[in-house]
């Protein structure tokens, strides 16, 4: 792959216009700023991260943790332009070409989590384990193999994708009409659901395939052989920089909250966080630490000095594998490539958190109010859109917002309307209507 055939400015949906406007944004910064205004990336601030929406402590939501991915993205990814620009010093293409890859990074990692439905993590492991082994599983002979695949492993990264691109009825050819680069950025499995293996990961459902097939072919993606027809590719190489941003934002972060509510205590989180530096580096930070009597602002320092060592070392891992990740060759993420003390001291945080923060009583009671709704929600869609023609169906589809194809000629469609209507809730909204429809919050004048 190379650099100047990645980075291209070509709108999805706008292959034969392009409107030069001039002014100071380019067109990254415009895909950039179009998520932040749009409908989708709002609703990021009522759906859960990992701990429940606020009480009286303010924890991370989507949106605040979309917020400061694109941050260290964004960092990141300059780094790595300033670690490259030596290399491809007389390729003036090439050095234009990297000097938008911040850019690309900062409008990818805020789209990066659009496509994840209510409740965490969890409102994706429960659309799962519906087709999988709920009630769903009655719909599987009157599905495709991949269509099936597409259901059973629904994944949050595919249908970031899906929202960015499918043409929703009243939109526009295209979607958000997204850079290519942008789009390729933000999907970390660039294989269809078929290849999704034991780890369920995929990126991009069959509806979208002949969208995410441009794009690649497009911005010269190196196609993976599989041997059996299906569709694999290297990733792009910026989707490194984002999967990495993230994977040090949600660790470090989720670790600050679970202090906040007092889920880990002070002295046990703060020599683990010290283990990230080196002797020398240490003193400075504990002598900084000493003057601030905040427990929360001792790790709030403690997190931006981590947070900057692990984008300086990703930073030398990505240009140190460059030519394997453009060669698709690259195994792991850039976490795994970092020097060793860093490494070990990430590979501590993780097990501090599966041990005491994923498990925690808070984080498990919303897994299983999130399965619970998001399950009875699917069930009472799909049950109506078998048999619109009912009464309680008819009343229930009317709430269904006009942009999602309930009505598709195919079951699969109708099924994807559902859970694209289902993925775009917050856990406000798909709480209040399971309420609703339960008959829980009924307002009767006497």
């Amino acid at each position: 792959m190379r650099w100047d055939t990645l980075i291209s400015d070509k709108r999805l949906g706008l292959e034969h216009y392009h409107d030069p406007k001039p002014g100071a944004r380019n067109d990254f910064q415009r895909d950039f700023d179009r998520l932040v205004f749009s409908s989708p990336f709002r609703r990021l601030q009522n759906k859960t991260q990992v701990f429940p929406l606020p009480g009286n402590i303010f924890v991370h939501n989507r949106l605040t943790h979309s917020l400061e991915v694109s941050c260290v993205g964004r960092s990141l990814a300059r780094e790595v332009a300033i670690r490259l620009r030596s290399r491809y010093s007389d390729d003036i293409t090439i050095l234009d070409s990297l000097s938008y890859i911040g850019d690309i990074v900062a409008a990818a990692c805020l789209a990066h989590d659009l496509g994840n439905p209510p409740f965490g993590h969890s409102g994706e492991k429960a659309i799962q384990a519906y087709f999988s082994e709920g009630a769903g599983r009655s719909l599987r002979d009157k599905l495709s193999p991949k269509e099936w695949d597409d259901l059973t492993h629904f994944e949050g990264n595919a249908n970031a994708f899906r929202l960015l691109t499918h043409r929703f009825n009243g939109r526009r050819k295209g979607g958000f009409a997204m850079t290519y680069s942008t789009l390729a950025s933000i999907v970390k499995y660039p294989f269809e659901s078929s290849l999704a293996g034991s780890h369920g990961k995929f990126g991009f459902f069959t509806s979208e395939k002949d969208d995410f097939i441009k794009v690649a072919d497009e911005l010269g993606m190196t196609r993976l052989h599989t041997g059996d027809g299906e569709i694999r590719y290297a990733r792009h190489p910026l989707v490194y920089i984002v999967e990495a941003a993230d994977d040090i934002c949600y660790e470090i972060m989720d670790i600050e909250d679970a202090h906040k509510l007092k889920i880990l205590s002070t002295d046990e989180i703060i020599p683990l966080l010290l283990g990230y530096f080196d002797d020398t580096r240490k003193a400075r930070i504990e002598h900084v630490m000493s003057n601030v009597d905040d427990p929360n602002e001792r790790i709030a320092y403690l997190r931006s000095c981590i947070i900057g060592i692990l984008v300086e070392k990703c930073a030398d891992a990505f240009a140190a594998h460059e030519q394997e990740i453009l060669d698709g060759s690259f195994s792991g993420s850039l976490l795994d490539h970092i020097t060793p003390l860093e490494k070990e001291c990430y590979r501590k945080c993780e097990e501090l958190s599966w041990n005491k923060i994923y498990c925690a009583s808070d984080v498990v009671e919303i897994e299983l109010a999130g399965t619970r709704i998001i399950s009875f929600l699917i069930d009472e869609l799909v049950n109506a859109v078998s048999d619109p023609t009912l009464n309680y169906s008819r009343l229930l589809l009317a709430k269904v917002p006009e942009q999602y194809e309930i009505n598709s000629p195919t079951l699969y469609g109708k099924i994807q309307a559902i859970l694209d209507h289902i993925s775009g809730m917050t856990d406000v909204y798909a709480l209040d209507l399971y309420r609703r429809l339960n008959g829980m919050s009924l307002k009767i004048n006497n």
